[in-house]
């Protein structure tokens, strides 16, 4: 009998580890929506799932993503853009409705499972200007009262994702690390109304932007390669940069009496395009790099037993993004904007049976045809500059850039990119293939080398329901204006020559 009851015990441990062990170990990533053609929510919810991603995290509420979250089994972090900052600091109730028609619908209705709610999105970064000072705390104030108030408060915790210049060091090592001196004491209450309320702090970190900021800065410390010169804090030696950002956060928090309040990595990966050091081998290497350190719970030097909660940037690329930051900002995406892979990734984890990445499934295009420089077409005509500038105007042509992945194509075919490009955008409308008579169709894909030119998603024969447009204005001509300066540039010279 006793033999028999020790057996079932053992049994049933080996059972409940292995039923608890699928899915623990899992990726977590943000999703962005900002797009011209999105994937349906339900694709991408299955390729979150296919690849082992149990954890998401939105930058807003929009009912098509919440509603595919449903019953999924994923860990949602959902987002509150800057914008809605100023009426929840100013009125409670707004953000009664606000958790009302956003957290607790979805929780009871549709059995989303949300985990946190994301008060703005790096409300204090520098360019911003203080812009959102006087109401982010407020609003993260607001925002709990009514999580409690709809009984939510010990399920769903708050936080702020903040980029990592709140904190900085004036000794140039981790050890000097507290925060920025504008807004200290701001930032010690929001940090403690958190660790009253159970809520991590939650912070982005861009090793990339530090080797696009600074020419000189060693490309291998920005990786997990452990062969830079490292950067000697007493006895710590740093390797990657970071280890070493993370931990002057932790030590500004030590300095501070917060030596114990939870950390989540918001934001953190390798754009594929838009720069020189923007590209897939690169991307490749570092987010290799991060998940094998996810994998193998990995802490830092100030937090060697405790590995901070990591949510990779991004999911998929998102063609409508701001590119005041540089070109690099719309091709984020571990996935391309259809979910077709970039690269491989090895995750092993118990949930992907293949251990590498699996690209997205069910995904309809567009007729496989392409809109180009007609062959006959001078690059010497009085139209072509303005064309390429309308085209460009209304449709993403980063990829042109110096350094990116197309930046290396004659003049003509430069023109072919953009004229398909807008074609692509406006869903190879009658004609929109016209260009002055320009540019001609072809079945025959013209793309060349690092360059693809894209074939878009057919999102009519996708959608389900209803989805509100990006509000996002990045796709104007002034964000474009740089990639077309270069074009028009570029036509000028050959026209001369």
């Amino acid at each position: 009998m006793g033999g028999g009851l020790g057996y079932l015990v053992c049994l049933l441990s080996v059972v409940l580890s292995l039923v608890w062990g699928e899915g623990v170990v899992g990726l977590s990533v943000n999703w962005g929506t900002r797009s011209t053609h999105p994937l349906p929510p339900e694709i991408v919810v299955k390729l979150l799932k296919d690849n082992g991603f149990n954890k998401v995290k939105l930058f807003e509420a929009e009912a098509p993503v919440l509603r595919a979250l449903g019953n999924s089994g994923i860990q949602v972090m959902l987002g509150i853009p800057n914008d809605f900052l100023a009426p929840l600091a100013t009125s409670v109730g707004y953000a009664i409705r606000w958790v009302s028609q956003n957290v607790s619908t979805y929780v009871s209705k549709y059995g989303v499972d949300i985990r946190y709610i994301a008060v703005g999105n790096e409300p204090f970064l520098k360019t911003y200007k203080d812009t959102y000072l006087q109401t982010t705390f407020p609003a993260l104030r607001n925002i709990q009262a009514a999580l409690i108030k709809a009984g939510l408060g010990p399920q769903v915790k708050v936080t702020v994702p903040l980029n990592a210049d709140v904190y900085e060091t004036v000794s140039g090592v981790p050890s000097g690390g507290d925060f920025r001196s504008d807004i200290h004491a701001l930032m010690l209450s929001i940090i403690k109304f958190l660790g009253d309320n159970g809520g991590p702090l939650t912070i982005n970190i861009y090793p990339y932007l530090s080797l696009y900021a600074d020419p000189h800065f060693p490309v291998d410390y920005a990786f997990f390669s452990g062969t830079s010169t490292p950067v000697v804090d007493g006895s710590i030696s740093y390797t990657n940069v970071f280890e070493a950002n993370y931990d002057t956060l932790i030590w500004a928090l030590e300095k501070n009496g917060f030596p114990s309040l939870p950390v989540i990595i918001g934001e953190v990966g390798w754009p594929t395009d838009g720069d020189s050091n923007a590209n897939l081998q690169y991307a490749q290497k570092f987010n290799q790099g991060l998940v094998d350190r996810i994998i193998r719970g990995q802490g830092t030097p100030k937090r060697p037993t405790t590995a901070p909660e990591v949510y990779l940037f991004g999911l998929l690329d998102e063609d409508t993004k701001s590119v005041e930051p540089g070109n690099f900002e719309r091709h984020w995406g571990v996935f391309y904007f259809d979910g077709t892979l970039k690269y491989s990734l090895n995750t092993r984890l118990n949930g992907n049976s293949n251990n590498t990445l699996v690209p997205a499934k069910g995904v309809r295009y567009l007729e496989r045809r392409w809109c180009i420089m007609a062959p006959e077409a001078s690059i010497s005509d009085p139209n072509l500059a303005d064309s390429i500038k309308y085209a460009c105007s209304y449709a993403d042509c980063t990829s042109l850039g110096y350094g990116s992945s197309c930046g290396r194509l004659d003049t003509r075919s430069n023109a072919s990119y953009a004229f398909n490009m807008y074609f692509q955008t406006v869903n190879q409308q009658k004609g929109s293939c016209l260009f002055s008579n320009l540019s001609v169709l072809t079945s025959m894909d013209p793309s060349q080398g690092t360059c693809r030119f894209q074939v878009m998603i057919d999102i009519g024969k996708h959608e389900t329901s209803p989805r509100t447009p990006p509000t996002s204005s990045s796709s104007s001509l002034h964000d474009n204006l740089p990639i077309i300066f270069v074009l028009l540039s570029l036509i000028f010279m050959v026209s001369v020559y």
